[in-house]
């Protein structure tokens, strides 16, 4: 039973990374460097903690990507 689980946590984790690499893919952002990605991402979540303005302006922009995928 245990190794269910933690084949189950495995295969949700590669899922999730798998999603997260799509977004990537959809900004357009995907021949990016790898460094400069990850500083942008670090970047983003130090913005995020004090400026909530700057988290609710961005999701409207993804949830505006997110409704014109099937455009």
């Amino acid at each position: 039973m245990r190794r269910n689980a933690t084949s189950d946590g495995r295969k949700k984790d590669t899922r999730d990374k798998i999603e997260l690499g799509g977004l990537i893919v959809k900004a357009g952002l995907r021949f990016e460097r790898r460094a400069l990605l990850l500083g942008a991402l670090i970047d983003l979540q130090k913005r995020l903690k004090s400026d909530e303005k700057e988290r609710t302006r961005l999701t409207a922009i993804g949830e505006e990507a997110f409704s014109n995928e099937g455009e």
